[in-house]
């Protein structure tokens, strides 16, 4: 399973572990996904996206019907409903 955001596409970062004697080893930083079923009103229906926590703030401020069409207005994901 990718560990991507659906909407925002936020993924992996990578960097280093630093332990108390200095020693770097690299390491990922993983983003906080989280597994929500959202509904649409518009569209009178419900869909399951994995969404990073800061997504999840974004579709509360903005709701998720115009955070899709924002989204699909800049290219960045294609709605096919």
């Amino acid at each position: 399973m990718a560990r991507f955001c659906d909407l925002s596409g936020k993924g992996p970062m990578t960097g280093n572990s630093v332990s108390h004697s200095n020693i770097k080893t690299k390491r990922r930083f993983y983003p906080n996904l989280q597994k929500k079923a959202f509904f649409i009103p518009e569209l009178d229906r419900w869909i399951e996206l994995k969404v990073s926590t800061s997504a999840i703030r974004t579709i509360n401020k903005k709701g998720i019907y115009a955070y899709l069409k924002e989204l699909e207005k800049k290219g960045e994901i294609q709605l096919g409903f």
